[in-house]
């Protein structure tokens, strides 16, 4: 386990939030990104609730904003060094931002990032 504050875990998803290309962080559609404390059930690092772009139609409009959030205890729980707090929280935000590009967990399994 790794003790980080919760400020220093805001900055790192702050990171890895910057070192997306912009060419797809333009695409992103309201979408809200949070740091929670503890996840719903236990092992799980993010979570991304709402509608997929690839599943938004011509009804979508007055939605709530989709959600994905980072879970701060459980990724520090699952790492023994800082630096695999650093990565685990990268490939955790690069996994949830693909599922709001709807790119579901068999295929990022696939692709190294799961």
């Amino acid at each position: 386990m790794v003790e980080l504050t919760l400020a220093r875990f805001e900055e790192l998803v702050a990171d890895a939030l910057d070192a997306i290309p912009e060419n797809l962080t333009g695409y992103m559609d309201n979408v809200v990104i949070t740091v929670a404390e503890a996840p719903p059930e236990p092992g799980l690092l993010g979570l991304y609730e709402g509608v997929p772009l690839t599943e938004r139609g011509e009804g979508y409009f007055g939605v709530l904003p989709d959600q994905i959030s980072i879970y701060w205890r459980e990724i520090c729980a699952v790492c023994a060094t800082p630096e695999e707090v650093v990565e685990e929280v990268r490939v955790t935000v690069v996994h949830e931002i693909a599922h709001h590009f709807g790119i579901d967990d068999e295929r990022l399994h696939e692709l190294g990032w799961g």
